[in-house]
């Protein structure tokens, strides 16, 4: 059985040889995510170069996912590690100074953003080393608040800070993301992950940014703040894609609400067409053992049920033991989920344009002919997604016109892109078509297939033709093509 969700792979000093990539791509990879928290450019250019490599080793689209750092903030430097205890007072001020203990259970430091303070009040609470330590605000003062730590914990120098019930209303692009974002597009990268985002304001800030760079990559937005919950409609709207990012979105929220925030944000994103991607945690502790614990395996087939596109692995994959068992582990976990995913959702989603409608009708008579997989030729890629939001058990194989397009779809449920460069005349495309997919394996003489494409060629939006191809018709277009 075809894998159809789709695997994301962040790469780290246990990944970033070439052996080791392209044994991932083997193992179920399709995507590789840049994590620009860490690396130079140097460093992430390098792999770029070898992902491109493996592409052409493998025959084999593979997508590039950056995910910039947006404005992350952490406690400052600290003369050595705070020994936190309940009760003991933290006084964090807007002026760049070194943490330090001033006195038994007191304790000094700054943070990178001290632009928050004047926003924070009494009785709110702050979250240290990304949430393992809690304090309260007992007094607040624009250039320092005082908090009392409310548990035990070890606190080191730059560790990730959140507030929870504040509204910080911060630019969430740095001028660190932009120099990055540059970078991104002059190397082609498919994919931008935007962290932190709380409205569709940040969304398209982002794209228009991206415009002005000539890159056409898509904008993914990470949703790891409360704020984006509370707006996560207009959100997924001005989107290309989705993050559910649960580390983060952990400490903003209740962690007990965090599943069913996973399961409405991707049954939103499914609803819109928009490819959705469950980050953070699912199989961590094999960063660190042979095997994956129960537990993580049913995080990865309950993300699988509610119909994610993609799976992500971040530590495991970056800086794990082992990770190509890791992806295997996954891959082996997504296809045995597969047998009981609930297929055919052509009847469950509201029709937002005729080619919702198209992609609807496709899927119903394609599962009622047994057909035994799509050609979906597409200009922009999302008559391709739109198909893959029926969910049908059919491969999807959809033919795109340029390199981007292809390779956006590479985070798309069940769809696998190839490329066809496109031909004005509705023919000679639908005989270049079933000739590059039979030449590459795709089309096979005793099989049924289901052509959706689109009249005129290469106008978005344009689906509105619906093809079944067998024999007869796949030699007739085959002689069309060599003629």
């Amino acid at each position: 059985m075809v894998k159809k969700t789709k695997i994301v792979a962040t790469l780290g000093p246990a990944s970033d040889d070439e052996e080791t990539m392209e044994r991932m791509v083997k193992a179920g990879v399709n995507v590789f995510r840049l994590n620009f928290s860490h690396g130079t450019h140097e460093y992430h250019k390098s792999n770029i170069d070898k992902i491109r490599n493996i592409e052409k080793r493998l025959n084999v689209r593979i997508g590039i996912l950056q995910d910039i750092c947006g404005p992350k903030i952490r406690i400052g430097a600290l003369e050595a590690p705070f020994e936190l205890k309940t009760g003991d007072r933290l006084d964090v001020y807007a002026k760049n100074i070194t943490g330090a203990k001033v006195a038994p259970g007191h304790y000094t430091a700054c943070i990178n953003q001290p632009q928050i303070l004047p926003l924070l009040k009494e009785g709110e609470h702050i979250y240290l080393y990304d949430g393992s330590i809690r304090a309260k605000i007992v007094e607040a003062e624009e250039e320092m608040v005082k908090a009392q730590i409310q548990n035990d914990g070890v606190l080191n120098s730059n560790k990730g800070v959140n507030f929870p019930n504040t509204a910080l209303g911060i630019e969430i692009i740095t001028q660190k993301d932009k120099e990055d974002m540059k970078f991104g597009a002059k190397e082609g990268v498919n994919f931008v992950a935007i962290s932190f985002v709380q409205n569709a304001n940040d969304v398209i800030k982002a794209k228009n940014i991206l415009k002005e760079l000539g890159s056409r990559a898509s904008v993914l937005s990470k949703i790891e703040k409360f704020d984006a919950v509370e707006n996560i409609d207009e959100i997924i709207k001005q989107s290309d894609g989705v993050m559910v990012a649960r580390g983060d979105l952990g400490i903003e929220v209740p962690f007990y609400r965090v599943p069913t925030i996973q399961k409405l944000i991707i049954k939103k994103a499914n609803a819109a067409s928009k490819p959705v991607i469950t980050a953070t945690q699912m199989m961590l502790s094999m960063a660190e053992h042979e095997t994956a614990t129960r537990a993580e395996i049913s995080d990865v087939a309950n993300a699988v049920l509610d119909g994610t596109d993609a799976v992500m692995l971040s530590e495991e994959s970056a800086i794990g033991k082992n990770p190509v068992a890791v992806v295997e582990a996954m891959s082996k976990t997504i296809v045995q989920t597969q047998g009981i995913y609930p297929y055919n959702k052509f009847d469950e989603f509201e029709f937002f344009d005729e080619t919702d409608m198209v992609a609807s009708s496709a899927a119903s008579l394609a599962v009622r002919i047994k057909a035994d997989a799509f050609l979906a030729i597409t200009g922009s890629g999302k008559s391709a997604i739109k198909l893959a939001r029926n969910r049908t058990n059919i491969d999807i194989i959809a033919i795109a016109h340029d390199e981007q397009t292809a390779h956006s779809l590479t985070l798309a449920w069940g769809v696998t892109p190839a490329l066809v460069i496109e031909k004005t005349r509705l023919n000679i495309l639908l005989a270049n078509v079933v000739k590059e997919a039979f030449d590459a394996g795709f089309v096979k003489h005793d099989k049924t297939y289901l052509i959706t494409a689109g009249y005129p060629t290469g106008v978005e939006g344009s689906t509105n033709l619906i093809r079944i191809l067998r024999h007869d018709q796949l030699e007739y277009y085959l002689n069309a093509a060599l003629a």
